[in-house]
């Protein structure tokens, strides 16, 4: 008998281990970019070049939320994004489904006629826009 050879098997564990995958810079990143999107958000907005004619009244409330500008040469925007006159009821209306009260802002460049001007009201009041203003710039 003392020539049994003990065999002794190895345990292998089965367990896979997941790796720890740190979760800090994935935050840092996403919490940059929200930072850069905020700043950067108004700023866009306001980007597209109107020649806005004088006026001494204010605009007084809340942020502007729906604005459509209308620039010199023809380009109609809602919101700092391009759009045809066709598709403005159609954003408008989707735009209004949450709230019906909120005010539409036009930006229209001083240069244009007061006909296309009208024009645009025309479509803002057929898509069910109950309040509309009109932007100005200060008088300095």
């Amino acid at each position: 008998m003392a020539n049994k050879t003990i065999i002794h098997k190895k345990k292998r564990s089965n367990r896979f281990k997941m790796p720890q995958i740190s979760l800090t810079p994935l935050i840092d990143t996403s919490l940059t970019l929200l930072i850069i999107f905020m700043i950067t958000a108004p700023i866009v907005q306001n980007g597209i070049k109107v020649d806005l004619p004088q006026g001494n009244s204010k605009e007084v409330g809340k942020q502007q939320e729906l604005v459509v500008s209308m620039r010199k040469d023809g380009n109609l925007f809602f919101n700092s994004y391009p759009i045809e006159k066709n598709e403005l009821v159609k954003s408008i209306q989707k735009a209004l489904v949450q709230r019906e009260d909120i005010p539409v802002y036009i930006r229209a460049d001083e240069s244009i006629s007061y006909g296309k001007v009208i024009e645009i009201v025309d479509k803002l009041k057929m898509a069910g826009v109950k309040y509309i203003a009109m932007s100005t710039r200060a008088i300095l």
